[in-house]
C-alpha cells in the first residue's frame, strides 16, 4: 500500500521512525525493538537511511522488508541522495523493489564534512523526479521544515522548494521535529497558500535528556519555547523525571495537534519502545 491512501479520512494516521543499529551492535537489536512495537499497531514505520550511509550498507532495505513481509505493517525506507551517483540510487532501488518495499522518504541528506558531494544529486526534488522517472511505481514522501530548513534563506524560499517536491511527485510529508505547535500550524497554513496539498504528518519526538535535545537542535534548528526550556532546566539532573516530563510534552502536543484536526503525526521512537508505549497509551483514544 502507498502511504498516501492511509490518508483516506477514515482516521487520523499514527506512524513511527526506527533506525538501523549502529555498526557496532548487532542487527538483532532493531527486531527485538520492532517485536515490542508491533503490539502499538502504527499505520507505517520508516526506517532512517543505513548506518553508514553507504551502498553497501543493506540495513535500511532489510529492516523495511521485515516490517512489511514478517510484523505485517505499512513500511517506507528513507533514501537519501547528495552523497549517491545515479547509478548508487538505481541500485538500492532495484534492491528495495525486490524486497517488496514500496514507499520511500526521498531526503537530499546531510552535508558531510570534508566529504565533497556526488554533485548528481543537489536536492531532494532532483530524487523524486529521478525516483519516478523508474517503472517500480513506489508511494513517494518528502520532508518539511516547519521553521525552515537550516540550508534555506527564508520561510518564503523553503516552502517554494518543498512546491517543487511534490510537483516533482512527492505524495506526502512528514514535518521535521518541532516543540511549539503554533510554528507547525502557520507552516501549514502557509504550505496550503502555496498550492501544497498532499497530507502533511506532524513529527513529533519526546525529549528525555538534555544531550538528546542539544544534539537535535544543533542540526535542525528547531527553536525551544519558554515551557521547554523550563521543563529541561527543572529535570535536567533527574533522569527519570526527565524521560517522563518529556513524554507528557510530546502527549500535550498531539493532543492539541489531533484536536486542531492535523493529518497525521510521525513519532520520532527513537529505537525506545517503553516511550513509545507510554505515549500510545495515553492518546490511542483520540485517533
Amino acid at each position: 500500500m502507498k502511504l498516501a491512501e492511509l490518508f483516506n479520512g477514515e482516521k487520523t494516521v499514527f506512524s513511527f521512525e526506527v533506525f538501523p543499529p549502529k555498526r557496532d551492535k548487532p542487527i538483532k537489536t532493531i527486531y527485538d525493538t520492532l517485536d515490542a512495537l508491533q503490539d502499538l499497531q502504527p499505520d507505517f514505520i520508516s526506517v532512517t537511511y543505513g548506518a553508514s550511509g553507504s551502498l553497501a550498507d543493506n540495513s535500511t532495505c532489510e529492516i523495511a522488508s521485515a516490517i512489511k513481509h514478517k510484523y505485517g505493517i505499512e513500511s517506507a525506507a528513507h533514501l537519501t541522495c547528495v552523497n549517491s551517483t545515479k547509478a548508487e540510487v538505481t541500485e538500492v532501488l532495484r534492491r528495495l523493489a525486490d524486497n517488496g518495499v514500496e514507499n520511500i522518504l526521498a531526503l537530499r541528506g546531510d552535508l558531510v564534512p570534508d566529504m565533497p558531494p556526488k554533485k548528481e544529486f543537489l536536492h531532494a526534488s532532483e530524487l523524486i523526479s529521478f525516483i519516478k522517472e523508474k517503472d517500480y511505481s513506489f508511494g513517494i514522501s518528502g520532508a518539511c521544515y516547519p521553521e525552515g530548513h537550516t540550508d534555506s534563506r527564508s520561510q518564503v524560499e523553503d516552502i517554494l522548494n518543498l512546491k517543487k517536491k511534490v510537483d516533482a511527485g512527492a505524495q506526502h510529508l512528514i514535518s521535521q521535529l518541532f516543540f511549539d505547535n503554533a510554528l507547525f500550524y502557520d507552516f501549514v497554513d502557509k504550505a496550503r497558500i502555496a498550492g501544497i496539498n498532499v497530507p502533511i504528518e506532524a513529527g513529533i519526538m519526546p525529549v528525555t535528556n538534555k544531550k538528546q535535545i542539544e544534539r537535535m537542535v544543533s542540526l535542525c534548528g528547531a527553536s525551544l519555547p519558554a515551557k521547554f526550556t523550563k521543563m529541561m532546566s527543572r529535570y535536567e539532573n533527574k533522569p527519570e523525571a526527565m524521560r517522563d516530563a518529556g513524554i507528557a510534552y510530546a502527549v500535550n502536543q498531539i493532543v492539541d495537534l489531533l484536536s486542531c484536526g492535523v493529518d497525521g503525526v510521525h513519532l520520532y521512537t527513537m529505537n525506545n519502545p517503553y516511550i513509545a508505549k507510554r505515549i500510545c497509551e495515553s492518546v490511542q483514544s483520540l485517533f
